[in-house]
């Protein structure tokens, strides 16, 4: 089993700045956890992929919509994730989940691990 704790949500200004944490324990990083990630769900939604990052090779993705404002990033020795998100958009608002598992699972939002999601708010 491996548990996931999200934190670092809140209400940011639009063009503003937040960095979610994502830390990990129990039976962390073997062949089958071997990427976290993020997702979110706004009301009313479906929810999406965000990005993700394969803890082996470093290699990431990103959904298209968080290109180059989004970045994610690890801290080995603590199991966490991180999700810089710059330049904020009343769109981004939405509760944002982290996810572990293979990394097609992860991007495909079939993960078998989840949080309990952590709630990001945009005004404009």
């Amino acid at each position: 089993q491996v548990q996931l704790v999200e934190s670092g949500g809140g209400l940011v200004q639009a063009g503003g700045s937040l960095r979610l944490s994502c830390a990990a324990s129990g039976r962390t990083f073997s062949s089958y956890t071997n990427t976290m990630g993020w997702f979110r769900q706004a009301p009313g939604k479906e929810r999406e992929f965000v990005s993700a990052l394969n803890w082996s090779g470093g290699r990431t993705r990103y959904a298209d919509s968080v290109k180059g404002r989004f970045t994610i990033s690890r801290d080995n020795a603590k199991n966490t994730v991180y999700l810089q998100m710059n330049s904020l958009k009343p769109e981004d608002t939405a509760v944002y989940y982290c996810a572990a598992g293979e990394f097609v699972t992860v991007i495909t939002g079939t993960a078998a691990y989840w949080g309990q999601g952590t709630q990001v708010t945009v005004s404009s």
